[in-house]
């Protein structure tokens, strides 16, 4: 094996090893969830995408507040995305959940 070859093999096989992590597999976004004793008991059996979803919705309402909703449902009087799980004027310790996206 040549020099050329040999550092190309190396940097083949460092490539391997540090890039699986970063490119080649699915990464796993880190977000703020509510806990799950927060949802009410006909959220509970939902799927776990809603689920998550609501308890996304109630730790993130802030952020929710100011996405706006395209499915049509302002005639529901919700104002933005969070409107969608969580209402309005629910405080914030204890949300009123909305089944709108219970589906």
């Amino acid at each position: 094996m040549n020099r050329r070859d040999f550092t190309k093999f190396f940097m083949m096989a460092a490539m391997a090893v540090l890039l699986p992590n970063h490119i080649v597999g699915a990464v796993r976004h880190k977000y703020r969830l509510a806990p799950e004793t927060i949802l009410p008991e006909g959220l509970k059996n939902a799927p776990d995408e809603i689920r998550e979803a609501y308890r996304f919705a109630v730790a993130n309402r802030d952020v929710l507040r100011y996405i706006p909703c395209y499915c049509g449902c302002g005639e529901q009087g919700h104002t933005s995305n969070a409107s969608c799980y969580v209402k309005d004027n629910s405080p914030l310790d204890k949300p009123q959940f909305d089944s709108m996206s219970v589906g």
